[in-house]
């Protein structure tokens, strides 16, 4: 089944607790009838594998439209967020309270410099 841009509604977060308590009371939280979240909290206990799978589920659901992932645990699996190169979830690297953002480690930025040859 093939999905539109149109069916994709939802933003999904991995983020550290405060990016992602913030947004939820933005109203962006979402269960849906599989009681799958739409974010993910990661603290130092989270383990890579996690947010790994976290972030996979998230690219692949047919629901998301954005995925929201603060740039230092982008930074944790960043093998990964370099791969990924669908436009639909769009993936975007946020700053976090205590880590600034550094455009030189974003994967979209990156992509972008190299088609302008910069």
């Amino acid at each position: 089944m093939t999905t539109s841009f149109k069916d994709r509604s939802l933003l999904a977060v991995i983020g550290d607790e405060d990016s992602i308590t913030g947004l939820l009371l933005a109203g962006i939280g979402h269960i849906n009838e599989k009681h799958e979240k739409n974010f993910l909290i990661v603290d130092s206990k989270t383990q890579i594998s996690a947010i790994e799978n976290a972030f996979e589920t998230f690219t692949g659901r047919q629901d998301i439209a954005i995925l929201l992932i603060n740039q230092h645990i982008a930074e944790k699996i960043r093998p990964l967020v370099d791969r990924y190169q669908n436009a639909f979830p769009a993936l975007l690297e946020i700053p976090s309270k205590d880590h600034p953002y550094d455009p030189s480690k974003d994967s979209v930025l990156k992509r972008v410099q190299k088609l302008f040859g910069e």
